[in-house]
């Protein structure tokens, strides 16, 4: 008996290990779409979040591929495009978006990575300021704590970069009601707002504050989930069962999306929770 259960546990974990491998290094293309009254035109964005420096294929051809198949009007960041390594390379991340760049327009809301590159420069030396010139040369449109109109569209796009404050581990910070209205001051109530907020704790605030859609990531989608639950494990806050894992979530009027991610680190894998790659297409409601 002992024998049999001993050749069923070495089976289970075979499988895991294989799937936590063919996990770790594949994405899926997930869908949604949005429907509202201040949209002008119909058109469609790609959401990348948490890629960590990872390449899909060589020079990222195959997520390049995939974005190109779903033949974008706009390219979205939600943060961690890299890792705040120190001595870590930055080509791979400016060598994508130089590609993006040539080819869709591309709006980009840091994350806590890209925010610990500036805070510790005695860490990272350099880094944050060739960062940021390698984004001004590739054309990319920053947004740390501000907005930029797409009229064309009717959506207005806000990149908010909250407070290491709000990253501590173990517990979710409170967050003050104006906190965001310091940052970002109100939302455009004539356009459909678009809010990148890498960190997804804070979605109530974000919808207090008035977003109609947040992009959020951070938490790569619980790094394991559990199979038929679907439920997200751990967050890199360390806490366990995060509430928003990944997927979609609704407060009042408000929905945010939370991806989980392309990439990985620190904990270098991903298990029954490949990469994603978001599509978002936006329409006139009828």
């Amino acid at each position: 008996m002992w024998n049999v259960l001993l050749v069923i546990l070495a089976v289970l974990i075979l499988i895991c290990l294989w799937v936590m491998i063919y996990d770790s290094n594949r994405f899926v293309v997930r869908e949604y779409s949005f429907a509202d009254s201040r949209i002008q035109k119909a058109c469609r964005a790609v959401v990348l979040a948490d890629l960590h420096n990872k390449k899909y294929g060589k020079d990222n051809e195959i997520l390049l591929d995939a974005i190109r198949a779903a033949k974008p009007d706009f390219i979205l960041i939600a943060g961690d495009l890299l890792t705040a390594k120190k001595g870590a390379t930055l080509d791979t991340a400016l060598q994508l978006l130089e590609k993006l760049t040539a080819e869709y327009p591309v709006y980009y809301g840091n994350g806590n990575h890209e925010h610990r590159l500036k805070l510790y420069p005695g860490v990272y030396g350099d880094m944050a300021k060739r960062y940021a010139e390698g984004l001004k040369k590739a054309g990319v449109c920053l947004l740390v704590n501000e907005h930029t109109e797409l009229p064309q569209y009717g959506i207005t796009i806000y990149g908010v970069e909250i407070d290491k404050l709000y990253y501590q581990r173990f517990q979710v910070q409170s967050m003050d009601t104006e906190y965001l209205k310091e940052l970002l001051g109100g939302a455009e109530k004539s356009s459909y707002s678009i809010l990148i907020a890498h960190n997804p704790d804070y979605f109530p605030g974000y919808a207090a504050w008035g977003a109609d859609l947040v992009l959020a990531g951070h938490v790569h989608g619980g790094i394991v989930r559990i199979p038929f639950w679907g439920k997200g494990v751990a967050s890199p806050n360390v806490r366990f069962f995060p509430k928003y894992d990944g997927g979609k979530f609704e407060e009042d009027d408000s929905v945010m999306l939370v991806s989980r991610g392309l990439g990985i680190h620190t904990i270098p894998f991903r298990l029954f929770n490949p990469g994603e790659l978001l599509v978002l297409d936006f329409r006139t409601e009828v």
